[in-house]
């Protein structure tokens, strides 16, 4: 079959040249040969080589690209990339059984996205290509890493931007017979067949544990128990990594009452005893927005706030709504924040910048009539790393706040 040919326009050739992976519809001279779902060779107005990566005419983004060198696109290329990605994360698992193994256009395979789960891989192929090409990454996957089972959990909302809509269900091996069982410190009960994402918030891997010391920083200077207001809290991750059960009085709140259920075996497994420990664990379905409010109305404090609010900016048309959303979580959380405690806040929007970010969060600060320094700036765990020429990775960003 003949590779189809992507002719970019005379001065739209720039980012290319600079490795940037993605190329839209503006910078598109014409198209020769080009299906949807397969491989072309990009080249500039003099018809000299650019890259090479695949298209759909479908997408915003028409061409993705694979390799800036003149290679083929195939099983050995294939095998190459995808240990160089798995290869990279050598030494995670000393720190537990979860984690990224591909990490999409950041490991220089736009739209394939693979995390691991202890025995299993989850799969999502985000693009038209990526999809026709699971079969072949499936089988790698395992020859690669030794892990037999891999689920694939395509279920996105930017697959509909390919035209293309959900799969879900196994790949190879075998499904787990119930949930799967993950270690990274504390131990955590996933669903990686209907979770969000692909079962966990891996991504936030470190701030758990940044978390976790803090939490254990503040016991050691205190014989009184410790208060957390866990927001978004999805499976309990955040308040299950702080531990110290008993010590610590975790208010945990989400409106999904099934994750509220896994979040409750998740404390259970990692050694919480209600009738011993009371109500230091407590779990509430509710919006949280509205509860955030409740407790400014009844003037609650807390030494620790996380807030750790889903995607509200999709795209650069929502930014403003998004920035109201942040706005108004942040400023409530800023009057719960107990004298010399911390408040970490995150926005997983890309198109929410660090920059934007840190100023609605110092906006909220001001209204609140607080003061606070930025004790560490907070982005996604190693496991997801950002490729220098695609600053669109970075989607995770936070602050860790200290709060007078």
């Amino acid at each position: 079959m003949t590779e189809g040919v992507v002719r970019i326009k005379r001065g739209r050739e720039k980012p290319i040249r600079k490795r940037h992976p993605w190329v839209f519809s503006g910078a598109i001279a014409h198209a020769e040969n080009a299906a949807d779902g397969d491989l072309v060779t990009l080249v500039d107005h003099k018809n000299r080589f650019l890259a090479r990566g695949y298209w759909n005419s479908k997408s915003q983004i028409q061409a993705r690209i694979l390799s800036w060198r003149d290679e083929p696109i195939d099983a050995g290329w294939w095998r190459k990339m995808l240990a160089r990605a798995i290869d990279s994360r050598a030494g995670l698992d000393a720190g537990g059984d979860a984690y990224r193994l591909v990490n999409a256009e950041n490991d220089f395979i736009p739209g394939l996205i693979v995390d691991r789960y202890g025995d299993w891989l989850v799969l999502q192929a985000l693009t038209r290509y990526i999809d026709g090409q699971k079969e072949r990454i499936a089988d790698l996957l395992r020859e690669l890493t030794g892990i037999e089972n891999v689920y694939e959990r395509s279920d996105v909302e930017a697959r509909a931007k390919e035209g293309l809509g959900p799969a879900v269900g196994l790949l190879r091996g075998r499904m787990p017979a119930d949930l799967v069982e993950i270690s990274e410190g504390a131990r955590f009960q996933v669903d990686i067949a209907r979770g969000h994402k692909t079962g966990f918030y891996l991504d936030q891997r470190e701030n758990r544990r940044a978390l976790a010391d803090l939490v254990g920083d503040r016991l050691e200077s205190t014989a009184e128990p410790v208060s957390l207001l866990n927001i978004f809290c999805y499976t309990g991750g955040f308040a299950v990594a702080a531990g110290h059960f008993g010590s610590v009085r975790a208010v945990n709140v989400d409106s999904s009452y099934a994750a509220l259920e896994l979040a409750e075996a998740n404390f259970a497994r990692n050694g919480y005893d209600a009738e011993a420990h009371g109500e230091s664990a407590e779990l509430i379905q509710a919006d949280a927005f509205d509860y955030l409010r409740h407790c400014v109305d009844e003037a609650m404090t807390f030494d620790f706030v996380v807030l750790d609010p889903p995607k509200f900016a999709r795209h650069k048309g929502q930014t403003q709504r998004a920035a109201r959303g942040y706005k108004d979580l942040n400023l409530s959380a800023f009057k719960l924040v107990e004298e010399g405690g911390y408040l970490m806040t995150f926005s997983c929007s890309g198109a929410i910048s660090r920059e934007l970010f840190q100023k609605i969060v110092f906006s909220a600060l001001a209204d609140a009539g607080r003061e606070a320094q930025i004790a560490r700036q907070l982005s996604a765990a190693a496991d997801h790393p950002v490729a220098l020429t695609f600053p669109e990775g970075e989607y995770l960003k936070g602050l860790m706040l200290r709060v007078y």
